[in-house]
């Protein structure tokens, strides 16, 4: 009863129908609804099974980066320019790896997760990205496919100090993977969605070394080309995702675009509750950014 990351939408056809009024039926609302409360535990012990020593995760709370960084990897480990049906096909997530590719070294799976810290994620790649600028792709995404109805000031009440979603707080999330077996060790890569964007050759080929691939530099190159977001946005619709009935899955990517949208009384809300977390991730708090830095230029 969760939302699996980046699982695509079917219509019939391959394509919306121009008269589809609802972005999300009522099965799939109810579904949302029981994956925040205890009902959603045994079906966790059931999707947490099949796991093999060669697999590796690929976790992080929604709307930190996943989608971007599924495709760069995808392209990195098979030298394909994949398409949302492509990389969906082959790259599965928690739930659904029995069918997963087996494309890493040694008949290992690239398994995706959104879930908390789970004791049989023996290896990962965790990505986060400043919870500001989720909080504001949570909300766009959400209200698009009417799961959450409310203004931006609720909106942050929730996702701060309830569940928005199935897995939880920001802050509660990270400290799962921050303080896991596997932190602080050689089978866990942390790494911020931001330094993806600001230098992505460089740490692409950090985690292309991670999973073990022999990505040469050119087709990491590649990998990086072909996702920008004017491609990721092609992509999309030729294979439209939920989301895009109403708005658009892939959105910016931005980054400190927060700066710019959120109100300095939502900001104190937010690193009231989550100010430690962003400082233990190395993110500044507001109050030491001055006016006058630019926002953080990504390639």
């Amino acid at each position: 009863m969760s939302e699996q990351p980046n699982q695509p939408a079917r219509p019939k056809g391959g394509v919306y129908s121009k008269q589809r009024s609802k972005p999300t039926g009522i099965y799939r609302k109810l579904r949302r609804t029981l994956s925040r409360t205890p009902f959603r535990k045994p079906i966790l012990w059931y999707r947490h099974h099949g796991f093999r020593p060669e697999d590796i995760f690929l976790g992080s709370y929604p709307r930190s980066g996943t989608t971007w960084s599924r495709f760069v990897i995808y392209e990195m480990v098979t030298g394909n320019n994949g398409g949302f049906d492509d990389v969906n096909g082959l790259l599965h997530g928690v739930g659904t790896q029995a069918t997963g590719a087996r494309l890493l070294p040694r008949g290992g799976r690239l398994i995706a997760t959104h879930e908390r810290y789970w004791k049989g994620y023996h290896k990962a790649i965790y990505l986060v990205r400043d919870v500001r600028d989720v909080i504001l792709s949570e909300f766009a995404y959400t209200t698009a496919l009417e799961f959450f109805h409310g203004d931006l000031d609720k909106f942050i009440d929730t996702f701060l100090c309830k569940k928005i979603n199935a897995f939880g707080p920001w802050q509660n999330h990270i400290a799962s993977w921050m303080d896991s077996p596997i932190a602080n060790t050689e089978n866990l890569l942390v790494m911020r969605f931001e330094d993806l964007r600001q230098d992505s050759f460089q740490n692409f080929s950090k985690i292309a070394k991670f999973l073990d691939v022999d990505a040469n530099p050119e087709r990491v190159q590649n990998a990086i080309a072909h996702n920008a977001l004017d491609r990721m946005k092609e992509k999309e619709k030729v294979a439209p995702q939920r989301a895009s009935v109403k708005g658009r899955f892939v959105r910016s990517g931005s980054v400190q675009g927060w700066r710019a949208k959120l109100t300095p009384e939502q900001i104190q809300i937010i690193e009231h509750y989550a100010g430690p977390t962003l400082q233990r991730l190395g993110y500044p708090l507001s109050t030491e950014i001055t006016e006058a830095e630019p926002m953080l230029q990504t390639s």
